[in-house]
């Protein structure tokens, strides 16, 4: 039996299908597991102990030839059933296209009417059911309604490379998100690096793109043992360190998945979103820094806003540090 994956949105989004691939690897162990996500992001599978195969989209230029050219490839590989757990057109494109002999996704895909089984996808403020729930919902029929973990293997290599890194007490900060009202604010994080302990080992962590903003937090909190490794580790380096330190500092962002793949401790600050949306940790370790406030205006979106609506950003601004000052240097 061969099986295809589809999720070519973001880094957390495919993080957060992993818990599928572990199931269905669980109950079909012979079958053939493939999984598709879009250019950048195949590094999550390197060395995947039981994925065959993981198809690429390239988005990043001649978007929809370099579709083409995918969905042919996929219907060239004849899979039995095609899982598609993106809620756009373009992957159910593939999904139909693909000519498998079972078809499954969430309604909300503008082609599910052309899916063998479609399963309702919900998200409010009100259900807390978690994403990757609703993400197994959609292989309930092919297995049973238990859960499964997020889960994401980095290798020997990996943890070689990191373990220079290790040597000492370090905490990890993921400054940045994709969504400025999903972002703690960098004056944020300078107010609560101050008054760290000095002796603490700090290692900021994010794309290249990231790169500025790590440098001024870190110049402008003047905390010495700071290292900035954002554009210098992968994905799988990332998570290898990430699982071993005392605490990792994140927002509602990839990184905040990261830490559930492998049960680190981490504190996850909820600016304009919510936990109930459904992305919260899942690691067993986890502390949401979140305003105490009832503001009317939280949540103000799903994604967040490339700035506050109403323009105080209180969600951000008015989290209290002490809790998680604390908790860091107890």
């Amino acid at each position: 039996m061969k099986i295809l994956v589809i999720q070519t949105a973001s880094i957390g989004d495919v993080v957060l299908i992993t818990p599928i691939l572990e199931k269905l690897h669980r109950f079909y162990p012979d079958a053939k597991l493939d999984v598709c996500v879009k250019k950048g992001i195949e590094g999550l599978f390197a060395n995947h102990p039981f994925l065959r195969k993981v198809l690429i989209w390239d988005k990043s230029q001649n978007k929809y030839k370099n579709l083409i050219r995918l969905a042919n490839a996929i219907r060239d590989e004849r899979y039995d059933i095609v899982v598609n757990c993106q809620r756009f057109a373009s992957s159910g494109f593939l999904t139909v296209y693909s000519g498998a002999k079972q078809t499954v996704g969430f309604s909300k895909n503008p082609f599910s009417f052309l899916f063998s089984k479609r399963v309702k996808h919900s998200i409010s403020e009100h259900n807390t059911i978690h994403e990757v729930e609703r993400n197994l919902s959609l292989i309930s029929y092919l297995t049973d309604d238990s859960s499964a973990n997020i889960k994401l293997y980095p290798s020997q290599k990996d943890d070689a490379k990191m373990s220079p890194y290790k040597t000492q007490k370090y905490i990890c900060i993921a400054p940045t998100s994709l969504w400025f009202t999903k972002q703690f604010p960098k004056e944020r994080w300078i107010e609560l690096i101050e008054q760290l302990d000095s002796d603490l080992q700090i290692y900021f962590l994010g794309s290249p793109a990231d790169i500025g903003i790590c440098n001024e937090i870190i110049e402008k909190s003047n905390h010495q043992k700071s290292l900035n490794l954002a554009g210098k580790l992968s994905f799988l380096e990332s998570v290898s360190l990430m699982r071993d330190a005392y605490y990792n500092l994140v927002n509602d962002s990839a990184p905040l998945h990261f830490t559930s793949a492998t049960n680190a401790k981490v504190v996850a600050f909820f600016c304009s979103t919510v936990p109930a949306f459904g992305f919260a940790p899942r690691s067993p370790h986890a502390v949401i820094a979140e305003i105490s406030e009832d503001l009317s205006c939280r949540p103000c979106g799903l994604h967040g806003h490339k700035q506050c609506p109403k323009g105080h950003f209180k969600c951000a601004m008015d989290i209290d540090l002490k809790p998680i000052i604390d908790l860091i240097d107890p």
